[in-house]
C-alpha cells in the first residue's frame, strides 16, 4: 500500500503532514522497522525499497534529529491514530469563560448567599466570574454601598479567586471580574 502525495498536499488544518514515500528528500536516514526495532542508518531510497517489500508505507516520524527518524507503518492507521490522539486532548481542555452573577446594592442576606454559592460553583468548574450591581432611578447616589458589597464578595471568595479586575462604574452598573487562583505545583 504506497501513498504518493503531491508536495501541494502538504497541509492540513495549517499543521503539517509528515512526509511519506517518495516524499522524503534526505539522502541518510534512521529506520526503525514495523516491528519497531531499530534498523539502522540507510538511504532513503534502500529503505523505500524494504517498505515497499513489506507492503507498507515509509514516513518520516521526526525531521528534528540528525538523521531524521523515518519509520515503516501503514500511513492510514498511523494518520487515524494521531487524529484520534487530537481529538482526545481537545476533549480535555477547558476553555474559561466570563459567567456573570448580577445583584442589586440593597441585596437580603439570603439571595447574596446564593450569588456567592454561585459564584463558587463557576469558579471551581475554572471559569471567570463577573459581579455586577444594576442601579435604577436616583440608586447611582449610593454607588459606595455597591463598591462595599463588591468588596465583601472579594474578600469571602479569596480562598478560591483573585481579582482580575476591580469594582468599576460602567454608566448604570458597577461590576468587578474575579478568576479562578492558579494551582501551585
Amino acid at each position: 500500500m504506497l501513498l504518493n502525495l503531491s508536495v501541494s498536499e502538504k497541509t492540513i488544518n495549517s499543521r503539517q503532514k509528515p512526509y511519506i514515500n517518495y516524499n522524503i528528500k534526505n539522502s541518510k536516514i534512521r529506520l526503525i522497522g514495523s516491528s519497531g526495532s531499530q534498523i539502522g542508518i540507510l538511504s532513503s531510497q534502500e529503505a523505500m525499497k524494504l517498505a515497499e517489500a513489506e507492503g507498507l508505507d515509509l514516513v518520516m516520524i521526526s525531521d528534528r534529529s540528525k538523521p531524521p527518524v523515518c519509520r515503516i507503518i501503514n500511513y492510514g492507521k498511523y494518520k487515524f491514530y494521531q487524529d484520534k490522539k487530537a481529538r482526545e486532548a481537545k476533549k480535555k481542555q477547558h476553555n474559561a469563560s466570563l459567567k456573570e452573577v448580577k445583584m442589586r446594592y440593597k441585596i437580603e442576606k439570603h439571595d447574596y448567599q446564593v450569588r456567592i454559592s454561585q459564584a463558587k460553583r463557576f469558579l471551581k468548574s475554572g471559569d471567570k466570574v463577573k459581579a455586577t450591581i444594576t442601579f435604577k432611578g436616583r440608586e447611582i447616589q449610593h454607588m459606595n454601598l455597591a463598591f462595599e458589597l463588591l468588596n465583601k464578595m472579594a474578600r469571602e471568595l479569596m480562598t478560591l479567586a483573585e481579582v482580575q479586575q476591580s469594582p468599576t462604574r460602567e454608566g448604570k452598573q458597577m461590576t468587578m471580574i474575579m478568576s479562578p487562583k492558579k494551582k501551585r505545583s
